[in-house]
């Protein structure tokens, strides 16, 4: 789901779209309908992913990543030239 993340531009619809199906991903994997009306922190608890990083922290550490390593490019390189 975030292969190529670094280079994305994401609206926040799009942003608000990832973590909505983040969650639907946790909710189903845990066996819990939206009828039952668990919180989506009983969730995270629940799948034991509570205090982890989600979907849109780990797409912002790879951009900066990426970003670090575009940085150290030599000048001539297609990436720096583009930034």
């Amino acid at each position: 789901m975030v292969y190529g993340a670094e280079v994305w531009q994401i609206p926040t619809r799009e942003i608000n779209k990832m973590l909505s199906t983040e969650m639907d991903v946790l909710r189903r994997s845990a066996k819990k309908s939206r009828m039952e009306r668990t919180k989506n922190e009983r969730i995270k608890e629940i799948m034991g992913v509570k205090g982890q990083p989600d979907i849109i922290d780990i797409i912002e550490k790879t951009r900066l990543q990426w970003y670090g390593h575009v940085k150290r490019m030599p000048e001539d390189r297609i990436p720096k030239l583009i930034i």
